[in-house]
């Protein structure tokens, strides 16, 4: 036993230097984004909570109620503040910063508050008997002994802002998060600590600097702005590296394409860029993999995307939530199509051939053991299975919230879980029942046995890109040129592909471009 973990072990770190070696410049890319969004964030929320903080301590009265706010916004789900803001501002690093800054403000609000308010009486008397009116005894007293206080609260900040920071990748801001999301939906612990451990390295070599900082005044037995001064000269160096080096590239984006999360949406994003700039010349950018159909959605709404591949199961039961509509997959399409135009004005355009459906899956052995072939054979083990459905389809009328309507019985014990750890579950033996994608390539690899959904609950899932009104507005043709898809792509071509990335981690372009090669559609 001990063998097989210490070869297991040495597999392991034999792949994760692998892919050091590999993805180097992904690597040093997420990590400059990650150190980017963070000190932004950090000199917005010390511009914020230092002055405020300065505030409270002459205006008193106001200061728990004002500490207060702060201590609510912390409480906020990160992922629920990230999915709201990509409604008022978009997707990219602003949502991101926004909600980065507002979760450090706390720390650093009240050490100041504090910092300044714990200054023996004594000094503040003497300084005020010297002559010093109450904005010199703040400045040249007072807020230099707070000082070692205040550095305190921008090191939790900081450190607060870059574990956070990771799910910045869930709207599109970048950083280390986004190698470890691919870990995660891909069930590879090599790609999470390929994201994971710089992402700790940095908050620990953060927190170094920063109580270096605060040493050599320490050292020299008095009070000063130094730490500060310091800590913002060169967060404000590192900050400003990107727009100096921005200001001499002209490469802005005509159209961006967004894409859920998992391999197959970064796929079909990548065939429209290919396809619109083969025969157009629009310079064509895939933000990809892009959080879920909300964040999609609410993208496209506010115009920071202008094109993603929907499906037209997901328009009908999530973006127009329709009860009622056709199992006939034509039927269905044209529902989806007719219904986001009313709702939205947006374009779902021709969906291609495969379909790629909610599906019930367990893994092969065990529904050997139970003898379960079809949903309806789960009825009388409902009550021993332990199941996990993922978040969106816990509340869809074609998944779980419709499910005893159509089978007759529900699950005794169901856990909430996340699209990109369910596999990880299963693996674990956490669960044994979840929900999938049709085309999911984990399917092979894990030995899962895709039950028949023998009371048809799930409807059509077809692939399709959704436009934008205003863009299709602008650009007519891109109709005709993404219309070249329809009914291309079965099943298992779509799987295979899907397979190449996620599981042969192979770059979603080249994936997109040989397939399109294939299909004779790109030269």
């Amino acid at each position: 036993m001990d063998h097989a973990k210490n070869n297991g072990m040495t597999n392991f770190w034999e792949s994760y230097f692998t892919l050091f070696r590999e993805r180097s410049d992904l690597l040093l890319n997420s990590f400059w984004e990650h150190l980017q969004l963070s000190l932004i964030s950090l000199l917005i929320a010390i511009a914020i909570a230092v002055p405020l903080g300065i505030l409270l301590t002459r205006y008193n009265r106001y200061s728990e109620w004002i500490i207060g706010i702060a201590a609510v916004l912390q409480t906020i789900p990160s992922l629920a503040l990230l999915g709201f803001l990509v409604l008022l501002v978009g997707i990219g690093t602003t949502p991101a910063i926004i909600a980065l800054t507002a979760y450090a403000l706390l720390p650093i609000l009240r050490n100041t508050y504090t910092g300044i308010r714990e200054v023996e009486t004594p000094i503040v008397e003497a300084a005020r008997g010297m002559g010093m009116s109450s904005y010199r005894s703040l400045i040249k007293v007072e807020l230099p002994l707070a000082m070692p206080t205040v550095m305190a609260g921008i090191r939790t900040s900081m450190v607060l802002i870059v574990g956070t920071a990771t799910l910045a990748a869930l709207v599109g801001g970048g950083g280390l998060g986004q190698i470890i999301m691919t870990g995660i939906q891909r069930t590879s612990n090599e790609y999470i600590l390929f994201g994971a451990l710089p992402a700790a390295l940095l908050a620990i070599s953060l927190d170094l600097i920063l109580r270096l900082l605060e040493r050599g005044p320490k050292s020299k037995k008095r009070a000063s702005y130094k730490p500060m001064i310091s800590v913002t000269a060169i967060a404000l160096v590192i900050v400003l590296i990107p727009p100096v080096l921005s200001f001499f590239r002209e490469d802005q984006a005509d159209l961006v394409i967004g894409g859920k999360m998992g391999p197959e949406p970064p796929i079909l994003a990548n065939m429209y860029k290919l396809l619109i700039e083969e025969e157009t010349d629009l310079n064509v950018e895939v933000v990809a993999p892009l959080g879920t159909t909300s964040v999609n959605f609410n993208a496209l709404e506010v115009g920071d995307v202008d094109i993603y591949p929907e499906f037209s199961g997901t328009v009908l039961a999530d973006l127009l939530n329709q009860e009622e509509f056709s199992y006939d997959e034509r039927e269905s399409y044209e529902q989806a199509r007719d219904g986001i135009m009313e709702a939205t004005g947006d374009y779902f355009l021709e969906p291609m051939g495969f379909q790629n459906t909610y599906a019930l899956a367990i893994p092969k052995d065990r529904a050997e053991e139970l003898a379960i072939e079809s949903i309806s054979d789960l009825a009388p083990h409902s009550n021993d299975l332990k199941v996990g459905f993922t978040f969106e389809f816990m509340d869809r009328e074609d998944g779980y919230a419709g499910f005893e309507d159509v089978y007759g019985f529900d699950f005794a014990n169901v856990t909430s879980i996340d699209v990109s750890t369910r596999y990880q579950a299963i693996s674990n033996g956490s669960i044994e029942l979840s929900d999938v994608f049709s085309t999911d390539p984990q399917l092979v690899e894990y030995e899962m046995v895709v039950l028949e959904d023998d009371q048809t609950l799930f409807p059509p899932y077809q692939a399709a890109p959704l436009v934008s009104g205003s863009t299709m507005d602008e650009y007519p043709e891109l109709e005709g040129i993404l219309n070249q898809l329809a009914g291309i792509g079965t099943v298992d071509e779509i799987s295979e592909l899907n397979y190449r990335v996620d599981i042969n981690d192979e770059n979603p372009l080249d994936v997109a471009r040989d397939f399109l090669q294939q299909q004779g559609l790109l030269n």
